[in-house]
């Protein structure tokens, strides 16, 4: 686990939970060292917490686009 501050707070990365990205794997972040807390996603292709997910489960990186694909995917949710 690392740490990054966002805005003034210590925020902590488990580089030991996460999913793949396009572009890199996304790692979750936690309020609390104890991982009590969730917070978000980690981008590892540009170091963001600068993160987006959608109600199916799609994550995209506001800063550099990498993105997962949804969770649960068929085509009529095109």
């Amino acid at each position: 686990m690392f740490e990054v501050v966002v805005d003034g707070e210590t925020l902590y990365v488990a580089e030991d939970e996460g999913d793949r990205g396009q572009d890199g794997p996304f790692l979750v972040v936690y309020r609390t060292p104890e991982r009590e807390r969730r917070y978000g996603w980690y981008c590892t292709n540009c170091e963001s917490v600068d993160n987006a997910m959608d109600s199916m489960g799609r994550i995209e990186c506001n800063v550099c686009g990498n993105f997962r694909k949804p969770e649960e995917w068929d085509s009529a949710h095109e």
